[in-house]
């Protein structure tokens, strides 16, 4: 899938002050990304807090980009759960028409073993009428999806085109990229691993960070890509610090503080997650400020 190449970002959802969903907002944070030159969106992903959005609101979500993004770059939406049927039930009754295809996560909490991962992504490739991402992020679910696992889907389905790998492990990427079929995509799910994969042969990234800096970190990747290491790792160090400060204090609060210095969007986050403290704030405007140095 050549739509799945390059930097996509994985929206944030906007909030107002009384945690109503903000879709002017989000219209600005789409336009802003289109113009610096990513190359598709991720909706309804961890990042966007989707598993505190009701339907009626991820509904709303989905609509505000579709007409925010107006057909000028690939959608993906994020479809996943830790109870297979619903998976399944969601992807059957989701209007996937504005979509080119769809990330999955791994099932969180359960931990099943290989063969349920297998099983339950089975079904989801079943019911699905458009291509699947797989999503592997131990860190998160608890259980890390491993490359023979990975492969078997690719081998078994035609419509698993590709795998979002958030595991860290350069080892386990590299393995993925050596023994996958040709057309199956390892896409970065890791922000500080993202150039190392796409040097290594993967197909890009879906990022965080990318989506507060758009034309720094795309042009990384495209810079990767086209195999010039050197400028690329310039850019990746200049993005090294952002990419570590997003994460101190839980993912989204650290990109929406972005997205509050920038004057796109409020940092509110619901619970259980809370907003970004002072002191990370601070850190994250110096860091912002100081971005005038790293080429666009």
């Amino acid at each position: 899938m050549e739509q799945l190449r390059g930097t996509g970002v994985a929206l944030i959802t906007p909030f107002k002050s009384d945690f109503s969903v903000d879709t002017e907002a989000l219209e600005r944070i789409v336009d802003f990304n289109i113009d610096g030159g990513v190359e598709y969106l991720v909706v309804l992903g961890t990042t966007g807090e989707s598993v505190t959005l009701t339907k009626s609101e991820k509904k709303l979500v989905i609509d505000t980009v579709v007409s925010a993004n107006k057909g000028r770059l690939p959608l993906v939406l994020g479809i996943g759960g830790n109870n297979t049927a619903l998976v399944v039930q969601e992807v059957q009754e989701t209007d996937l028409t504005a979509f080119d295809a769809v990330l999955s996560v791994s099932p969180y909490y359960n931990r099943p073993t290989q063969e349920g991962i297998y099983q339950h992504f089975k079904a989801i490739a079943q019911a699905s009428p458009k291509p699947i991402v797989l999503y592997n992020v131990p860190g998160r679910t608890g259980s890390n999806v491993l490359p023979r696992t990975v492969l078997r889907l690719a081998q078994d389905f035609s419509n698993i085109v590709a795998v979002k790998e958030a595991s860290g492990d350069l080892v386990q990427i590299v393995q993925l990229i050596k023994d996958k079929p040709s057309e199956f995509r390892v896409i970065s799910g890791d922000d500080l691993t993202a150039l190392p994969t796409v040097l290594a042969g993967g197909s890009g990234v879906i990022s965080v960070l990318g989506q507060g800096l758009p034309s720094q970190f795309s042009k990384m990747i495209r810079l990767g890509l086209e195999g010039n290491e050197k400028e690329a790792y310039g850019l990746h160090f200049g993005l090294l610090d952002g990419m570590s400060l997003i994460f101190q204090e839980g993912n989204p609060a650290g990109i929406k503080a972005i997205f509050e210095s920038l004057g796109l969007a409020a940092s509110t986050v619901r619970l259980p997650l809370v907003e970004a403290s002072a002191g990370l704030k601070q850190k994250i405007r110096a860091f912002m400020g100081s971005f005038t140095r790293i080429p666009a």
